[in-house]
């Protein structure tokens, strides 16, 4: 029986399931993100994790426990002097899974997974969004809204500026609008003078 036995086997042995988390923990400790599918990475991260958090104790015994793991002396070299700094204040959770779609040929779920702390482009994301302040649906409605608000009361308290240099009274300003308006009235006027002639 199989009771709380949680490991998926990935459909190999012993030996060479082992051979293959090794070889991928060190392609991943030294390319920083790599492509595989979902089971592989999940399998995977169980295996890398405990590895980072291994290297943020940098011993002789502790660069011997995992090298035992690894057999990769560059990626050993490497986990325990930059990444290791890197996630130094990070208490887990050092990879991302990272979902594709499936592969073409047999249909598999594809999917990257990354050290969380060498992502680019999440990382600028996250800054981005620490800059800015938090937005709700209803916040972005009201600031579009604040937004359209804005111009027309900058245009009216142009206007006023104008006034004031000038030193022209609000009756002024009213005559000077009425005038064009009444000049339109007229020519309607007009107009309909002349299609009643004609109909005539």
């Amino acid at each position: 029986m199989r009771h709380n036995k949680k490991f998926n086997h990935l459909g190999r042995t012993s030996s060479h399931r082992k051979a293959m988390l090794s070889n991928m923990a060190s392609s991943l400790i030294l390319h920083k993100r790599i492509k595989t599918t979902v089971a592989k990475a999940k399998a995977l991260r169980m295996y890398v994790e405990p590895l980072i958090t291994k290297s943020k104790d940098d011993t002789t015994h502790s660069r011997r426990i995992v090298f035992s793991h690894l057999q990769n002396k560059e990626a050993v070299s490497e986990l325990f002097r930059e990444i290791s700094q890197k996630v130094a204040d990070r208490p887990g959770g050092y990879t991302r899974i990272l979902k594709l779609g499936n592969r073409f040929g047999d249909a598999a779920a594809m999917c990257y997974i990354e050290l969380v702390d060498y992502n680019e482009n999440m990382l600028v994301g996250k800054e981005g969004a620490a800059d800015e302040t938090k937005k709700t649906r209803r916040s972005r409605r009201g600031s579009k809204s604040t937004a359209k608000t804005t111009e027309p009361v900058a245009a009216v308290a142009a206007d006023v500026a104008e006034v004031v240099e000038s030193g022209e009274t609000t009756e002024d300003k009213v005559s000077e609008v009425e005038a064009p308006e009444s000049s339109k009235d007229e020519a309607a006027s007009a107009e309909s003078d002349d299609t009643k002639e004609t109909k005539e």
